[in-house]
């Protein structure tokens, strides 16, 4: 409604705009006069009725508006009217424009009189209809807004409270009248209620309707906080006049727990998953501790750290987590080390972490890499005591309020104890988190002692390997060696990469390296079984072609049931020769063993190598003044395929030449192509004056084998051959007068050499071969003897037949001579030549001490 300028006392007069109550009802009027006719015919009685004022001014209502059949009735209503009594009624009536249609029309006639006192009538008309919705939308609108099992509340353009139903004033106390007037700071803290006036504000200027606004407040006299979603939208006149803003206000406290507990529930899971995915990539302790800590912080918590077992950190084999309960010392815990920290909050403010019982130490949490202890009664000693989460309580002074204890148990093992924190202004730990922290621990934990196993296994088979490989500096007869042995850098597995320097008869050497294919244990248990074998022929003195052969064949057994998973006697266990393993078409693959081998036996009186090799790498000799050069040696298959022999290349080597044995993974990786790494090795070569443990590094150095992929196994050796006076070679006529003949030669040459304390045992040792080879053996007969770690004699013959040592009789005249000459000498042995063969005995060199004599016992053994 608008105001009418000018106002008489205190009523001011308005005009009603359209819209009003008034469109709805419809209300009309019209008077009759004294005579019974219609006298005044108001404009809403022309609309009602469809009939002008000239048209129904001085004619009677009865006849002007009632059907015939009601008329009589009707007149005699209109004369009690003009008597002077009031009367309410319905009078159907035709509604204009709709072809007849009838109405219903309410009549209250009120009787009035006129100027000159006659009686007369004013009559109020209103459609039936109208009142009829008018009451149906009133209806309908209480049960919709009080039977409603949401909150209603209707706010005025003021803003305050006009109407709320029964559901809402439950909520908020009171009855529903007893909110009128109200506002929202009545209902809602400070900021929410200021956010909910602002949207009030703009759905009433803006009309734009508001869904799902969420407000969080407590209901008066209640402590816990509630969540309230509200749908809020701008309520018109029938003229379309904004009247106030309608908020529908539904309780989703239960549904906004379900949701943060939905969340909870997914950030678990994607913990947990990040967890699975992230930890256990390493097989070091302290990175997997590290890993741990990456993902709960801040991801669950804001300040985390891990301790570990000391014994566990430093590699014991049974650390005290492994006896469970009674792994806790009189005055508290085991020794535990920090294995790593992190922080979601800054320096400052991570130093104020609560000491989780004190351990003792100085004052403050633990340092990183610090080892200490828990006090007996203190919740972390407590934890790790009885495999149970413990909580830690904070104080007002710390900036931590709510820490968890957590052993970390993996297969009935305590490996150590993780703590989670969170700090003032983050959630408290509740159940859930109590369990994620556990799930958390314990997968940490078995990563962590499948570590621990890695390593103990690791260097179980770091030590089978290297106990393998020959002591660090290998001595041979004419040869100055050098070997450096370097294990991958990020290999997780040891590898089967091995050398090897054996001392031959006659001052021979010879030189091994090789590589079996693959990694782990078994390549390593493997490399020990072939290098083994290698030892074994090798003392059998044969040529390298052959003893490939033979390796071949060990090779191939170990690939074969019954072969190569054991480590006891000659080769591994394998078949000698396995000649199952020709056959053996149907073993699996994987357990064939393929290795690559060179092997080289050098002789340093005459300065010759004698090659063979099985798929390797050829060997680099650098003589004085040359370039180094890549020996063509026929390379032959690999250990373990079979099926082809080995040729042998022998080279003559001049003093001072160096030679090069090396496996692939000097020279070859991924990124590093074999060429231009055998190139560089040339390169590296260039300069082999310098000694040679400085060549060695040199190489080392210079390649680029920071890569790691592989094992690099390098054995270099200088030649130096026998000079010709610490050499005596004599040829002897097949005659009894050679033996004597060969005692004053070898009498004469230790002389020379000032071995006085020697000739007697070597002229006894002498006479016995030469006797030995006059006897058993054919043709020429050849004496030599070698001065150089030790004495050497030889002596060789065309004959075939291997001498053998035997237990002569009490009543044999002879058979005891082998026995004498193993009782005299450091050793002793025979071997094939191309033309026959050659027995042999070494003595070692005086020492300035008187030589031992022979006990009774070993006199008494010969007989």
């Amino acid at each position: 409604m608008s105001e009418i300028p000018g106002t008489a006392g205190d009523i001011v007069w308005q005009s009603s705009p359209p819209g009003s109550i008034y469109d709805y009802v419809r209300i009309a009027s019209f008077s009759i006069g004294p005579d019974g006719l219609i006298e005044q015919w108001s404009l809403r009685a022309a609309d009602l009725f469809g009939m002008a004022s000239h048209e129904v001014v001085g004619r009677d209502p009865v006849d002007a508006f009632m059907p015939a059949e009601l008329r009589d009735e009707g007149r005699l209503r209109v004369a009690e009217i003009l008597d002077g009594k009031e009367w309410t009624g319905f009078v159907p009536f035709r509604i204009p424009g709709q072809g007849g249609v009838r109405g219903v029309a309410e009549i209250y006639v009120m009787p009035t009189e006129t100027v000159s006192g006659k009686r007369a009538a004013l009559c109020i008309v209103v459609d039936v209809r109208a009142l009829r919705l008018i009451e149906t939308d009133l209806a309908a609108s209480q049960a919709i807004f009080g039977q409603s099992p949401f909150g209603f509340v209707l706010f005025g353009t003021d803003f305050t409270v006009v109407r709320a139903n029964q559901r809402f004033a439950t909520v908020f106390g009171g009855e529903a009248d007893d909110h009128r007037g109200r506002t929202v700071d009545d209902y809602l803290p400070g900021p929410e209620a200021d956010r909910l006036s602002g949207t009030l504000k703009r759905v009433l200027e803006t009309g734009e309707a508001v869904t799902d606004l969420q407000l969080v407040g407590s209901a008066p006299g209640a402590g816990d906080r509630r969540h309230w979603s509200m749908n809020l939208y701008r309520v018109h006149s029938g003229a379309g006049r904004p009247v106030g803003v309608a908020g529908l206000a539904t309780d989703v406290t239960r549904r906004h727990m379900a949701a943060r507990e939905a969340a909870s529930a997914r950030r678990n899971l994607a913990l947990l998953n990040e967890v699975g995915a992230r930890i256990g990539n390493s097989l070091d302790l302290e990175t997997t501790a590290r890993e741990l800590l990456d993902v709960a912080v801040p991801g669950f918590c804001d300040l985390a750290s891990v301790d570990l077992y000391q014994g566990l950190v430093t590699g014991e084999e049974a650390h005290p987590g492994s006896s469970g309960p009674r792994s806790q010392e009189p005055g508290g815990s085991a020794e535990l080390r920090r294995v790593a920290m992190a922080s979601a909050v800054s320096d400052a403010l991570s130093a104020t972490e609560p000491e989780s019982g004190a351990p003792d130490g100085p004052a403050g949490p633990p340092a990183l890499g610090s080892v200490h202890r828990y006090p007996f009664s203190s919740p972390c000693a407590v934890a790790l005591r009885t495999r149970r989460v413990e909580d830690v309580p904070g104080d007002d002074s710390s900036f931590v309020h709510s820490t968890l204890a957590v052993p970390m148990v993996a297969h009935d093992t305590v490996v150590g104890l993780v703590q989670f924190s969170r700090a003032k202004g983050s959630e408290s730990f509740g159940e859930r988190d109590r369990a994620l922290a556990t799930e958390l621990a314990a997968r940490a934990a078995v990563c962590i002692d499948n570590a621990r196993l890695y390593r103990r296994e690791h260097e179980r088979a770091l030590i089978l390997q290297r106990s393998l490989l020959p002591p660090g500096d290998p001595e041979a007869a004419g040869l100055d060696i050098a070997c450096r042995y370097l294990p991958g850098n990020t290999a997780t597995e040891v590898g089967g990469d091995w050398f090897d320097v054996i001392e031959l008869p006659g001052h021979r050497t010879a030189l091994v390296v090789g590589d079996v294919m693959g990694r782990g244990l078994r390549a390593a248990v493997a490399m020990g079984e072939l290098r083994t074998a290698v030892r074994t022929l090798a003392l059998l003195d044969l040529e390298p072609a052959e003893v490939l052969s033979a390796l071949d064949e060990v090779a191939r057994g170990l690939g074969t049931p019954g072969g190569g998973d054991r480590s006891d006697g000659f080769g591994g266990g394998a078949q000698w020769p396995s000649r199952a393993a020709h056959k053996s078409r149907e073993a699996d693959l994987s357990e064939v063993y393929l290795a690559t081998c060179v092997y080289a036996v050098y002789d340093p009186v005459t300065r010759r190598c004698t090659f063979a090799n099985a798929g390797h790498l050829p060997p680099v000799v650098v003589e004085p003044g040359e370039p180094p050069l890549l020996l063509d040696v026929p390379p032959g298959m690999p250990l373990g395929v079979g099926g082809e022999p080995f040729e042998e290349v022998e080279v003559e080597l001049k003093e001072g030449a160096l030679l090069a044995l090396y496996t692939d993974g000097l020279v070859e990786s991924r990124g590093h192509p074999l060429d231009e790494g055998l190139e560089a090795l040339r390169a590296a070569l260039t300069s082999p004056v310098r000694p040679l443990e400085d060549v060695c590094d040199h190489v080392l150095t210079t390649l680029d084998t920071r890569h790691g992929e592989d094992d690099i196994a390098l054995l270099m050796a200088r030649i130096q051959g026998l000079p010709a006076h610490a050499i005596g070679d004599w040829t002897l006529p097949r005659e009894p007068r050679s033996v004597g003949r060969a005692r004053e030669l070898a009498r004469g040459q230790l002389l020379a050499w000032d071995l006085d304390d020697l000739v007697d045992t070597t002229e006894l040792l002498v006479s016995e071969l030469v006797t030995n080879a006059l006897r058993y053996g054919e043709g020429e007969i050849r004496l030599r003897l070698l001065l150089d770690r030790t004495l050497v004699c030889e002596v060789w013959d065309a004959g075939l037949v291997q001498p053998r040592r035997r237990r002569a009789r009490d009543t044999d005249e002879g058979g005891r001579g082998l026995q004498l000459v193993g009782l005299l000498s450091a050793a002793w042995g025979s071997r094939r030549t191309p033309r026959g063969k050659t027995v042999w005995f070494e003595l070692a060199l005086p020492d300035g001490e008187p030589a031992a004599e022979l006990s009774v016992e070993q006199l008494l053994s010969m007989y």
